[in-house]
């Protein structure tokens, strides 16, 4: 057990990573930053075919890439991905 801010967690306490910056890439990458101080370059392209990010295949709407609330969007919030993605994804590092 861990108490962390008062609060006691079952297993070791691993704070929320939130994306803090990106900025999109030639060929379908994003250079992130992560709030645990990771910056990474990640390939999106293989992605691209998953219904939910078929209009990202748009080039320039893919540049449109922002962060709000720790999280990338783009168009105006109706396409995302999870901060937890950057975390974990290792078949998109380059």
């Amino acid at each position: 057990m861990k108490i962390q801010s008062g609060i006691a967690y079952a297993k070791d306490y691993k704070p929320l990573v939130r994306v803090t910056s990106v900025a999109p890439r030639d060929n379908y990458k994003l250079l992130v930053g992560l709030s645990n101080g990771v910056k990474r370059e990640f390939a999106m392209k293989h992605l691209l075919d998953k219904p939910v990010y078929s209009a990202l295949k748009n080039k320039e709407v893919f540049k449109t890439a922002y962060v709000d609330y720790g999280t990338v969007v783009w168009n105006d919030g109706q396409i995302d991905i999870s901060p937890e993605f950057f975390q974990t994804e290792q078949e998109g590092v380059q």
